[in-house]
């Protein structure tokens, strides 16, 4: 009975958090396209509403997601004649599942979370290297020459900088003297100024543009390049196969702006703590200052997309293999003496 018990409760936990990352993603979709159309002077999607209630009107668009979910479910599935229709199919599975799967050690404040495992930041790293496998299978089961060019394209830099960001990361644990998420926001307890982010600050910029490149975002979505290889691995996609495709990148761009709070910038802790005005803003719950932070980092990934022109294959592959990773090992061991001669803000 006991263990009936808690897999319920863990059902609950996994559904609770779960169907708010799904609606997340889908109006994260809705912000890029607003807030990239208000930066190009655009209006962007403003005709789907929600009129028969009274309080959404004024939401021009709001609707959108939901149109668009509905359109792409009643789409025709087309699968090459000569494709693995297994792999074909499982290859969206494949990229989506790992990044929701993260998600069960993500504390969302303290307490808030699905495992708290010891090991949690090792679980995340697993989770999304198991992604890049959807992406190698989606281009190989196409059976077509521009979906496999695209696959390799698109593996070969996520495993690039997955490995500067695993070396940025690996800094931070150094610091906080533990792989449990928990523990390393715990350990940023303080003001701003008490944050990983002033410390390691290379290590939080290295994340940061690695976490860009890693999911392929602008402007270095060269997986996407339409003048040179069409849309990437996945070109022969449609209906829902594609969507998932969709929710998979828009998914992990979540998730390494979760992680990326959480491990530079202390999670859930308020920036007012230890200062004068931490009483003002006792009254403000824990978790609205992660998904506020949080939300900075998914508005950053927009912005970065309306800004910067896209770079050429070459340079990205030569700034992960030779400027990045040759700064986070020198930073790992920077910050290994500095740990280990108990200098600030490590002194214990």
């Amino acid at each position: 009975m006991e263990t009936l018990i808690y897999l319920g409760i863990t059902l609950l936990k996994i559904v609770a958090v779960i169907i708010p990352l799904l609606a997340a993603v889908a109006y994260f979709t809705l912000a890029e396209r607003k807030i990239i159309g208000f930066m190009q002077i655009r209006i962007g999607p403003h005709r789907v509403n929600f009129d028969i209630i009274p309080g959404l009107r004024h939401l021009r668009g709001f609707g959108q997601p939901i149109a668009d979910s509905i359109k792409l479910m009643f789409k025709e599935i087309i699968i090459p004649t000569n494709a693995n229709r297994f792999l074909f199919v499982f290859a969206p599975v494949l990229s989506l599942a790992p990044a929701l799967a993260a998600w069960a050690v993500i504390p969302f404040a303290e307490g808030w979370v699905v495992a708290d495992i010891n090991a949690g930041l090792l679980y995340i790293l697993a989770m999304t290297s198991v992604g890049v496998y959807g992406i190698i299978i989606a281009g190989w089961a196409s059976n077509s020459k521009y979906a496999f060019l695209g696959a390799m394209r698109s593996a070969a830099q996520i495993v690039s900088y997955e490995i500067a960001m695993g070396f940025a990361l690996v800094g931070v644990l150094m610091a906080a003297g533990s792989l449990n998420l928990s523990d390393i926001v715990l350990a940023q307890q303080g003001s701003v100024l008490h944050w990983y982010w002033l410390p390691l600050f290379p290590l939080f910029a290295i994340y940061y543009i690695s976490s860009v490149a890693e999911t392929n975002r602008a402007p270095f979505d060269v997986a996407e390049g339409e003048s040179e290889i069409v849309a990437g691995f996945h070109v022969e996609y449609s209906g829902m196969l594609f969507a998932v495709f969709f929710l998979a990148e828009y998914a992990n761009i979540i998730l390494v702006s979760a992680l990326a709070v959480l491990m530079f910038c202390g999670g859930w802790l308020s920036p007012f703590e230890g200062t004068f005005l931490q009483p003002l803003f006792a009254w403000v719950p824990n978790i609205f200052w992660f998904l506020a932070k949080v939300s900075v980092f998914m508005f950053s990934f927009l912005w970065l997309r309306a800004t910067f022109p896209r770079y050429r294959y070459d340079q990205i592959m030569r700034l992960g293999w030779k400027v990045f990773i040759p700064i986070t090992i020198v930073w790992i061991v920077v910050v290994g003496i500095a740990v280990l001669a108990k200098l600030p803000p490590w002194f214990v």
